[in-house]
């Protein structure tokens, strides 16, 4: 692995001023940035987080990536998580991403320069070459709800595509025809794999999939409400919804109960996670079981088998299946 030494060497200038450009301290010229830049660039070079530091110099910590901390999905997640790095007597440093690619890559920066032992990313922004070229630097590193086909052996996902096939399917079993689709604006593989699933299963079932059936809006309740008036006023014959996460649901639920809609006499609803909101509104909600738990516990046992450089068999992507949570928002067609 590169040191500062083979940086200075490679840049061609001293090891304090490579140490100086490191730091981004005062007083350097600009002649010296590009060089010493340049040489960390092509030797591979990270400050804290080549190989040899994550064995040597561990801080004893686990990285774990998320997209927004405050997300209750999100902080089961990470309790998964906390509960194996407790018992390994470790700690959790914890950043969010926001599927936005340059706060994630700030945020696995941060996490890669406090020495983590082992990293556990929901990263949605960051490329798949990127990705590809950090897990080559971070012998720990394992990505969570996503697979990078270089990386697969890395990788613990879930079947999204299979699981809004799964929700639109029981809506179809139930006796509804016109079934609407409420879908995540967001420009992920999650979003676009659900909404495929939902198309699958009408196709399957010879049921025509009609583009006036699907609006889309924020992955929150207030994005759900938003997308169930705009499919209101458009005056479809729809007798079910489907959604994209239990949080929509959410908002739809409110905003039919308000408009005097029946749930599920007059109107079936599904969600997709399974999250603890599914089980406090009213009605229950049916929806679609994220084992996020099992697969958080699955991915942090993994990386730690690996920052320890333990033989990990296997050569693909760990992939988890949903199943349906049957509860009271979903009835028969009328």
């Amino acid at each position: 692995m590169a040191t500062i030494k083979d940086v200075a060497r490679e840049a061609g200038v001293s090891i304090a001023t490579t140490s100086r450009v490191i730091n981004n301290a005062p007083h350097t010229s600009e002649t010296a940035i590009i060089a010493v830049k340049a040489a960390m660039e092509k030797l591979g070079y990270r400050p804290n987080a080549n190989a040899r530091a994550l064995v040597s110099k561990s801080s004893n910590a686990i990285g774990v990536l998320v997209s927004d901390v405050s997300a209750p999905f999100f902080g089961i997640m990470v309790k998964a998580i906390d509960t194996i790095a407790s018992e390994q007597e470790k700690q959790l440093l914890v950043g969010s991403g926001y599927h936005d690619a340059e706060k994630e890559r700030n945020a696995i920066s941060l996490l890669i320069n406090s020495r983590c032992e082992s990293l556990v990313l929901h990263s949605k922004g960051m490329s798949d070459q990127e990705l590809t070229k950090l897990a080559k630097e971070v012998p720990g590193m394992v990505l969570i709800n996503r697979v990078v086909p270089d990386i697969a052996s890395r990788c613990i996902a879930l079947d999204n595509r299979k699981g809004a096939y799964i929700a639109t399917e029981y809506l179809i079993k139930n006796g509804h025809k016109h079934i609407g689709y409420i879908a995540s604006s967001h420009n992920i593989d999650d979003a676009h794999d659900r909404l495929a699933g939902y198309f699958d299963a009408l196709r399957d079932y010879g049921i025509e999939g009609r583009d006036e059936y699907v609006e889309y809006g924020e992955p929150d309740e207030l994005g759900g409400e938003q997308a169930m008036v705009n499919l209101m006023a458009k005056n479809t014959d729809i007798t079910a919804v489907s959604t994209y996460n239990d949080y929509m649901a959410a908002g739809c639920l409110v905003l039919l109960q308000e408009n005097g809609i029946r749930i599920p006499e007059e109107m079936s609803v599904i969600g997709f996670d399974d999250g603890h909101m599914a089980r406090f509104v009213y009605p229950r909600l049916t929806t679609i079981r994220y084992p996020i738990q099992l697969m958080a516990n699955e991915a942090v046992k993994l990386s730690l088998q690996l920052a320890n450089n333990e033989n990990v068999e296997r050569s693909e992507c760990k992939l988890f299946m949903p199943t349906l949570v049957r509860r009271s928002s979903v009835g028969r067609a009328q």
